[in-house]
């Protein structure tokens, strides 16, 4: 039985037989009950006496008609509607109750405990359409939607289409609300899952712009009426129509919709969603104190990318999910350019380093994908929305842009939506617009970046005479691991000297374009500079290493780079060398200290500051030497960084990650008297940081939690108050809270992430804690996969599996895990593949802290 999956095949056959289709859906959404009314007519084109199915997952289906007979409800089993001799022309109409969800999949709905008012947001990605309504659940079968929503009296709803003035419904009954319809009109050609309803009494800023073909395109910030006050509209709209700008300028094509909401919605399990015309963000992104510039420049990157899918990905749709990378890397390549050139974000490249280490680190999985991934069922699409799709895929993007010039890509890009607009496409079709502008065969290019995966390495080795000068430069190349190939990479290597006020500062810089094993770079032979820094444009998609002379230096002087970027290569070099064990955690730890006293970049330092919370947590051999070096240089460098500045408050925030219990005993005192150092406003999310710390210290107990939690009464509070619960030490409260966490479905996706946040808080403090914990979670996972969401199981699997405390404690979860994958071969792929990819941090770590 198929259950909720669907495969490739299944789709290649039911488009066989499916032509034109068309839907009229009319939803009932309120504050109450547990489901919605949903009606569902499909007119739909097929070959004449064929079979086939609707995808539909609801709680109870009333009633089933096709060509107007009655077919019961006995077709409708195993979340499909079994479909028989099937005329030319065919109306099928479902009628249903379905559910509202809590796990931020289909109808999520949400009441507000700021101020109890009720919001309701679909998200369909990647096959929860179904949830609403019944349809041809895959890509490739385009259609248009005219949806009827009926709400009350006091909401508005959004769709894909603009918005029409509601009509009001006749009260039948007295004391019954009063109910309005909105009736939308018809879309153009799009996909299912970029279908969306959004409804609720939300906050709305509105204003507008003029299209390049003249057309007004409405635009819309919409969010909870208890965000209003920390809404930034002016600072959303400033990069939407900066993006709008800049994308219908390089793609000579006008956006391909009537209007342009953005909403920010609570409880989302994606950063946003490019629902077309009708964006929904997590609403995390309207910040309740003053935002960092790095938080500023991931939202920018957010608004962009989802713009980017307005022609890339709503216009031009892949027909199957083995395109998905296709998809989200353009989006991603697409919006770090738009930032450079088109925002104030000029440096956007410069952060860009930091997110790609994302796609470094799973490219180095054991499984680990091609880039063009095999997608042969759904399951395998919700694992494969990771760093090989979005960064890695950017990296290679920017190479191809690199290797047939920019002006080709553009204009091929204008050949492939004139093709394709309002229908589906393929990564052969787009290599084929390329190949027509630039004139390249793209074929071997393709196969050793797009087909196979892993990741190769890239080494400068530098000889040099008696006097100093550089006699040979090569840029050797090499496999770390199995199934991947020596590639081409554009790159260059920068040549930097310490100036007057000791800086280290750019002298010269050589391009490179490396082929096969060994690259010469003659034209750095006869130099002689202090540091040669490879790739320092950050241009390549490779691990980096540095000649030994020039690493040498580096790694005493790192700080000293004038500029960021090369700067960032390094540290995300040393840090891929620490998670590979060849830099200990405590060399690291020097080395970005040292970065830390003179970084700039807002993304950088954010980064960085991750990366050395991640290396006390995970890799430092003896963490408690580790955290007795870095928690005070974090407080020292605070209290020296401008008073009220973003680095300021980075630092701060990093030191009460880091806190033990002779830091918490100040931090206590911090949160009694409302002071930090000065500089630092003490406001509600500081306060909280300051209680996780606590807690994780055991300076907190339930009755600060809550009294915390009631100052704070939002949703933002109440998830905190679970971490910080779930945050207190003790084997019991880990146990009683994990066992929580696994067993109760009743809590929302925001809750899980907040309570697995909160246990694994502490566990580098207090490994022991996790004793009881570790067998309940690997008995359960099996049971988990079955019964839960595909998100709510990922978030499980990976939330609760306690990495922090490998080798501590006697404890070895390598062996373990080891264990759990012998025992269970038959477990299904996509949970295997996560457990997987768990136990290769473990081993990491264990490398790490043994040397094993």
């Amino acid at each position: 039985m198929p259950g909720t999956n669907l495969t490739k095949i299944e789709a290649q056959a039911r488009k066989s037989v499916i032509g034109k289709v068309a839907y009229t859906i009319q939803v009932e959404l309120s504050e109450n009950g547990e489901t919605f009314p949903s009606r569902t007519v499909i007119d739909f084109e097929a070959k004449a006496g064929a079979s086939t199915f609707v995808d539909l997952i609801a709680p109870e289906v009333l009633s089933i008609q096709l060509n107007g007979q009655d077919l019961g409800t006995a077709c409708y089993r195993d979340s499909r509607i079994e479909l028989s001799d099937l005329a030319e022309k065919n109306r099928l109409e479902v009628v249903a109750n379905c559910a509202y969800m809590h796990t931020g999949e289909g109808a999520h709905r949400f009441t507000d405990p700021a101020d109890g008012l009720t919001y309701v947001y679909t998200q369909f990605e990647v096959p929860d359409a179904r949830r609403v309504f019944a349809c041809f659940e895959q890509p490739d079968l385009k259609a248009t939607y005219q949806f009827s929503v009926t709400v009350p009296e006091s909401w508005t709803v959004l769709s894909n289409m603009d918005t029409p003035c509601p009509q009001a419904l006749k009260v039948e009954r007295a004391g019954e609300p009063q109910r309005h319809r909105f009736d939308f009109p018809e879309t153009p050609l799009i996909s299912t899952y970029i279908t969306a309803l959004v409804a609720g009494p939300y906050h709305k800023v509105e204003s507008v712009l003029t299209s390049i073909d003249g057309r007004t395109i409405p635009l819309g910030v919409y969010c909870r009426q208890s965000l209003a006050e920390y809404l930034d509209a002016d600072f959303v709209l400033e990069q939407t129509i900066a993006g709008f700008r800049f994308y219908e300028s390089r793609y000579a094509r006008p956006y391909p919709f009537t209007k342009y909401d953005q909403i920010f919605v609570p409880e989302y399990n994606a950063g946003a969603m490019e629902n077309a015309g009708c964006i929904t963000f997590r609403d995390e992104y309207i910040f309740r104190t003053k935002p960092s510039g790095a938080q500023l420049e991931q939202l920018t990157n957010t608004i962009l990318h989802e713009l980017a899918h307005m022609w890339f990905g709503d216009l031009v749709t892949m027909k199957w999910w083995d395109d998905l990378w296709l998809n989200e890397s353009f989006a991603e390549f697409m919006s770090y350019w738009c930032m450079a050139e088109g925002t104030r974000f000029s440096d956007a490249w410069t952060g860009f380093t930091m997110r790609k280490v994302w796609g470094v680190n799973c490219d180095q999985l054991p499984t680990t994908h091609p880039i063009v991934a095999p997608i042969s069922d759904l399951a395998d699409v919700e694992v494969n929305f990771d760093g090989i799709t979005y960064s890695k895929g950017a990296c290679v993007l920017r190479q191809l842009v690199a290797y047939v010039g920019g002006g080709n890509f553009l204009l091929a890009l204008r050949n492939y939506f004139a093709s394709h607009e309002y229908s589906n496409a393929t990564l052969a079709d787009f290599l084929a617009e390329l190949e027509k502008t630039s004139e390249r065969n793209l074929d071997e290019w393709s196969k050793v970046w797009l087909l196979e995966s892993g990741i190769t390495q890239l080494e400068s080795q530098i000889e040099r005479n008696e006097d100093g000068k550089v006699t040979s430069f090569q840029i050797v190349q090499s496999l770390p691991q199995e199934g991947t190939s020596l590639r081409p990479h554009a790159t260059s290597v920068g040549a930097y000297d310490f100036d007057s006020r000791g800086k280290l500062v750019l002298a010269r810089r050589a391009s490179a374009d490396v082929k096969g094993k060994v690259t010469a770079v003659p034209g750095l032979v006869g130099t002689k500079h202090d540091v040669y820094v490879l790739n320092d444009q950050d241009l390549a998609y490779a691990k980096i290493r540095f000649d030994a002379k020039s690493w040498e230096i580096i790694r005493a002087r790192v700080g000293d780079f004038e500029d960021s970027l090369p700067r960032a290569v390094i540290m995300c070099a040393a840090w891929d060398m620490v998670r590979d064990g060849d830099l200990s955690a405590s060399k690291y730890l020097d080395m970005a200290l040292e970065a830390l006293k003179h970084e700039t970049n807002s993304s950088v330092l954010n980064g960085i500051l991750r990366h050395i919370q991640g290396a006390l947590a995970y890799y430092a051999a003896d963490p408690d030497s580790a955290h007795r070096l870095l928690a005070p240089a974090l407080l020292a460098l605070a209290e020296d960084a401008e008073p009220a500045s973003d680095r300021q408050r980075q630092l701060v925030r990093a030191f009460l990650q880091v806190a033990g219990p002779k830091e918490a005993k100040e931090i206590k005192c911090w949160y009694q008297d409302g002071n930090v150092i000065d500089g630092v406003s003490v406001d509600t999310d500081l306060r909280w940081d300051m209680l996780f710390a606590l807690a994780a210290n055991g300076l907190a107990d339930a009755d600060t939690i809550r009294r915390m939690a009631e100052s704070d009464d939002t949703i933002t509070g109440r998830e905190n108050a679970f971490l910080a619960g779930a945050a207190l030490p003790g084997r019991e409260n880990k146990a009683e809270w994990a066992q929580r966490v696994l067993t109760d479905t009743t809590l929302t996706n925001g809750q899980i992430d907040a309570l697995t946040a909160g246990i694994a808080r502490s566990l580098w403090l207090q490994p022991a804690d996790a004793a009881d914990m570790i067998e309940p979670y690997f008995a359960a996972l099996n049971d988990i996969w079955a019964t839960r969401t595909l998100h709510m199981a990922e978030s499980l699997v990976g939330g609760l599996y306690p990495l922090a405390i490998q080798s501590r404690e006697g404890f070895d979860l390598v062996e373990r895990t080891e264990r759990w994958l012998t025992e269970n071969p038959d477990a299904d792929k996509a949970l295997r593949r996560l457990v997987l990819e768990e136990l290769d941090g473990a081993r990491r770590s264990r490398r790490a802290r043994t040397g094993k």
